[in-house]
C-alpha cells in the first residue's frame, strides 16, 4: 500500500465508498444528503491542509484521509483529520496507515497535538484504532449524534499529544 497526495482526478475513485458512508449516517456528521460537489469541496483541501489517498500495488484507491488545523488563530497549533475507507477493502489495516500518515504529517508541520471532535461512541472499530493510536477520549458529548438505528448517542472528543 502507497499514500500519497490525493489529485482531482482521484474523485472519480473516492465519491462511490465516500457517497455510501455518508449516506449510511452512523459514522460521519455530514449531512446525509450531501451532493457529490459539496462532498469533493469538502473533503479535497487546498495547501496548506492536505488530502491523501491509500492506493494499492495497481493504483486502486482503498482510503482517504484529509487533514487541517482544528482551530485558527491561538489554537492553530491543534491539528484535526478524518479518515474513510472503501468497506471493500475494510479489516486490511487501510485506515491504520492512513491515521499513521496524518500524525507524522502534523508532527512534521509542527502541531502539538491532534484532536478529532465527533467520533461517534457506536464507531467501535474507529475508537479502538485510535486509543490503540495514543489517543484518548477527552470528553463525550451526549446524545451528540442521532445514530439512524441506535437513536440518540455520543460523540467522543479524542485527543492525542505529538
Amino acid at each position: 500500500m502507497k499514500i500519497r497526495e490525493a489529485v482531482a482526478d482521484d474523485w472519480a475513485a473516492i465519491w462511490p465508498f465516500f457517497h455510501a458512508i455518508v449516506a449510511a449516517g452512523d459514522t460521519f456528521t455530514f449531512p446525509t444528503d450531501l451532493t457529490e460537489e459539496q462532498g469533493r469541496d469538502w473533503w479535497l483541501l487546498p495547501a496548506p491542509d492536505r488530502t491523501v489517498v491509500a492506493v494499492d500495488e495497481a493504483g486502486t484507491v482503498l482510503g482517504t484521509a484529509k487533514m487541517n488545523r482544528n482551530h485558527m488563530g491561538n489554537a492553530s497549533h491543534i491539528a484535526s483529520a478524518s479518515y474513510m475507507v472503501d468497506p471493500a477493502h475494510a479489516g486490511r489495516g487501510v485506515g491504520r496507515a492512513l491515521c499513521d500518515y496524518t500524525l507524522g504529517w502534523a508532527r512534521a508541520a509542527g502541531y502539538r497535538a491532534m484532536q478529532f471532535n465527533a467520533v461517534v461512541e457506536t464507531n467501535v472499530r474507529a475508537v479502538e484504532l485510535y486509543r490503540s493510536l495514543g489517543f484518548d477520549v477527552i470528553g463525550t458529548l451526549p446524545e451528540g449524534f442521532r445514530h439512524p438505528e441506535k437513536g440518540y448517542v455520543g460523540l467522543h472528543i479524542m485527543h492525542r499529544p505529538l
